[in-house]
């Protein structure tokens, strides 16, 4: 590599304007900062906008997935199926509980979770399935909704990638038992952290919102206020899982921007696509309904035997030319804790560890401009003539 520009496109840049300080500005000078009134109206409002009956805000997606899967009555003991190809969260959450994470591949030529495979890890044990909606693509849920309805499962969504999906005609947020969105920093709707459960069942949703706040009896949020009261009851162990007034201040806006910002995304994943589709040393993304695409992350393949380097120097390639990249993920059932502890070891996935091997995530968010984009394709386009085999 011989050439480095100061031009740097980051991986990410959150798209935060003076709508989304004011708001906070708001808050900040309300004299209420934590879980309050602007929380409420944050959960209303989106469990509005995907279509659910309730909607639990909390401080991240993986605090979602924890309460999520206590309220479904997974305990010690249990399984729960969930993807390799998935963050640390989607498993760690299982073991939370004293649960087993059991994990299935990716269907064939996908990243999703095989329907099929799922079916064959059921046991007796089994009690629930978490599907993981990569990339901003909703997983093939017909399925798998069959599946835990033959055997009488639940179904908890790790939707973090995919506000706003949709799949066959209905929001992501609608079709499982609980779905868990994620509103960290690089997500299309953010609070910087935080996350929200959605849910039409009532007795999960006032189970949730109760185990977040340390167990205590409904309504704690508002015992400072003029219509609480100081006197409480603990109802179980619970937790500090509760988002605050400023990070809703902060999504509200957000969320009143989402499409326009799936929207740039899906532009910037359009344009990718056509200025790479020339490049037979990478495979673009394919897509059957862009319109239900959240697009969260935009990921290709490498193609190793076009190329002279494998994935990992493409990407240091690309990080000397200025471009910030990631990789999504590495399978859960390839790190060391998941081998030593639970007994998982290499091969067991072959194709999530295809994926993984040939994968990069490349920058795509609303505030990227056309330039960036050129740049990104130019580097890659670079790469290819500096070490084609």
């Amino acid at each position: 590599m011989s050439v480095t520009t100061n031009a740097a496109v980051p991986f990410h840049r959150a798209s935060i304007g003076a709508a989304e300080i004011d708001a906070v500005v708001e808050v900040l000078r309300s004299g209420w900062l934590t879980t309050g009134p602007r929380v409420r109206e944050f959960e209303e409002e989106f469990a509005r906008y995907v279509g659910a009956k309730h909607a639990v805000a909390l401080n991240s997606c993986t605090a979602a997935l924890h309460l999520a899967l206590a309220a479904s009555g997974v305990r010690e003991g249990d399984e729960v199926i969930l993807p390799t190809m998935t963050f640390a969260a989607t498993g760690e959450v299982v073991l939370y509980l004293r649960a087993r994470p059991v994990l299935v591949d990716c269907a064939p030529g996908s990243y999703q979770m095989d329907p099929d495979a799922t079916a064959r890890a059921i046991t007796a044990r089994t009690r629930a399935i978490i599907p993981v909606h990569f990339a901003g693509v909703c997983c093939d849920m017909d399925p798998i909704i069959e599946i835990a309805r033959q055997h009488n499962l639940k179904i908890v969504e790790d939707a973090a990638h995919a506000l706003p999906s949709n799949y066959r005609g209905r929001m992501v947020g609608t079709l499982g038992d609980i779905t868990c969105f994620s509103f960290y920093a690089t997500k299309t709707v953010t609070t910087g952290e935080g996350g929200m459960a959605t849910t039409d069942s009532s007795e999960y949703a006032e189970r949730m919102r109760m185990l977040s706040l340390h167990g205590i009896s409904r309504n704690a949020w508002n015992r400072y206020t003029e219509k609480g009261t100081w006197r409480y009851e603990i109802l179980e162990a619970g937790y500090k899982y509760n988002l605050t007034d400023i990070q809703a201040a902060l999504g509200r806006v957000q969320l009143q921007r989402c499409e326009e910002m799936r929207a740039r995304r899906a532009y910037l994943a359009e344009r990718y696509s056509r200025a790479l589709v020339s490049l037979d040393a990478f495979e673009t993304p394919s897509i059957e309904n862009d319109d239900g695409h959240a697009w969260h992350l935009y990921v290709i393949r490498v193609n190793t035997a076009a190329l002279s380097i494998g994935r990992d120097q493409v990407i240091e390639e690309l990080r000397q030319r200025g471009i910030g990249t990631s990789v999504h993920f590495i399978p859960l059932h390839l790190h060391r804790f998941y081998q030593e502890q639970l007994g998982y070891h290499p091969g067991q996935f072959p194709v999530a560890e295809q994926n993984y091997e040939t994968s990069i995530s490349l920058p795509i968010f609303s505030e990227m401009n056309d330039e960036e984009s050129d740049r990104v394709v130019d580097a890659l386009r670079a790469i290819v003539r500096e070490f084609r085999r």
